[in-house]
C-alpha cells in the first residue's frame, strides 16, 4: 500500500531538476501515489510558481552549485506556506550536506523508488505534525507539570527554525493512549479520560527534570528533545519511558499506549512502541 493511501494526505509538490529523466521519474512515481506535482528543469524560473502556489514538499537538485545554502534561503522567502519541505536531491551529496543547506532530507541519485516513497511518508508526517500542533482551534491547558499545546507549538516551530538556520537536530516523543475513542465508545468518557489523565501523571513522575512536556492532543502528550548529546540518545528516552510505562497496573485491562519518536527536521520516525501496561511487555 502506498503512502498517500496510508496517510489519506494529497500534497502539493514541485520538482525542480535539469535531469530530464530524474525529473520525469519522481514526478510519475508521485503521481501514481495521488500527489499533485509541478515540474521545473532550471532554479531561476522557479520564483513565481513560488508566490503563487503552496507547496507542501520541493524536491531539488541545486547542481552545479557548490553551496545550496543561499538557494534554500531564496526558497524559505518566497514560499506562501510555512516551512515546505525541502528534499535536496544529489548523486553525491551527504545527509549532513543537506542538513547544513537547511533541508529537511537527502534523495540520492540515480532515484531508488522506495527511497522516494520514505521521504514522502517523512514529508507528510511533519507536514501533518505542523499543522495539527499549530491548530489554535482546540488548545490543552498548562496543569500539573504540563505545559499547554500553544506554548508547545513555539518550541515545536523554533527547532524546526534551528534546524533550519544553524543545522540542529531535534527529537519529538509523543506518549497517546492510542485506543483512546475505542474506551470512548466502549466504557465511557469517564473510564477514557481517566486513563488518559493518569498516564499524564505518571509521565510528569518519569521524566527527567529538564524534559518539556506538553499535551498534544485528548489523549496524547509530547516531550521535547533538543540537542541530544549523543546519536542514541533520543532512541534510548524513548525505550525508556516506553519499558516504564509497561510497568504500571492502574490504567486499566483494556488501555493500550502507543510511543514513538519523530527525527525533526527529517521528520522520520525512529520508534514506534505499542503495547498494554497491564501485560508488562511491549513491542517495537
Amino acid at each position: 500500500m502506498v503512502v498517500f493511501f496510508i496517510w489519506g494526505f494529497c500534497m502539493n509538490i514541485l520538482i525542480v531538476d535539469r535531469d530530464d529523466v530524474a525529473r520525469e521519474l519522481v514526478k510519475a512515481r508521485l503521481e501514481e501515489m495521488g500527489h499533485i506535482v509541478w515540474q521545473e528543469a532550471s532554479k531561476a524560473n522557479i520564483d513565481e510558481m513560488l508566490t503563487k502556489e503552496d507547496f507542501d514538499a520541493i524536491f531539488i537538485d541545486p547542481s552545479p552549485l557548490n553551496n545550496p545554502r543561499q538557494l534554500v534561503l531564496n526558497i524559505r522567502r518566497k514560499v506562501r506556506k510555512r516551512s515546505p519541505y525541502l528534499v535536496f536531491m544529489s548523486d553525491n551529496a551527504t545527509y549532513e550536506d543537506a542538513l547544513k543547506a537547511g533541508m529537511n532530507d537527502l534523495l540520492m541519485k540515480p532515484v531508488d523508488m522506495a527511497a522516494l516513497e520514505n521521504k514522502v511518508e517523512n514529508a507528510i508526517r511533519l507536514n501533518d505534525l505542523i499543522e495539527r500542533i499549530g491548530d489554535s482551534k482546540e488548545d490543552f491547558p498548562s496543569s500539573g507539570g504540563v505545559i499547554a499545546k500553544s506554548a508547545f507549538n513555539q518550541l515545536f516551530l523554533s527547532a524546526i527554525d534551528r534546524a533550519d538556520r544553524y543545522g540542529e537536530r531535534s527529537f519529538v516523543l509523543f506518549i497517546s493512549v492510542s485506543n483512546y475513542n475505542e474506551l470512548l465508545t466502549m466504557d465511557g468518557p469517564y473510564v477514557a479520560e481517566t486513563a488518559a489523565a493518569t498516564m499524564a501523571q505518571h509521565l510528569v513522575r518519569l521524566r527527567r527534570q529538564s524534559d518539556i512536556i506538553a499535551q498534544t492532543g485528548k489523549a496524547e502528550y509530547a516531550l521535547m528533545l533538543q540537542r541530544p548529546i549523543y546519536e542514541t540518545e533520543p532512541m534510548d528516552a524513548a525505550n525508556r519511558f516506553a519499558e516504564s510505562l509497561s510497568e504500571i497496573n492502574d490504567l486499566g485491562d483494556n488501555v493500550e499506549l502507543n510511543v514513538y519518536l519523530v527525527d525533526i527536521p527529517v521528520g522520520k520516525r525512529y520508534i514506534n512502541h505499542v503495547f498494554r501496561p497491564s501485560t508488562s511487555s511491549y513491542t517495537k
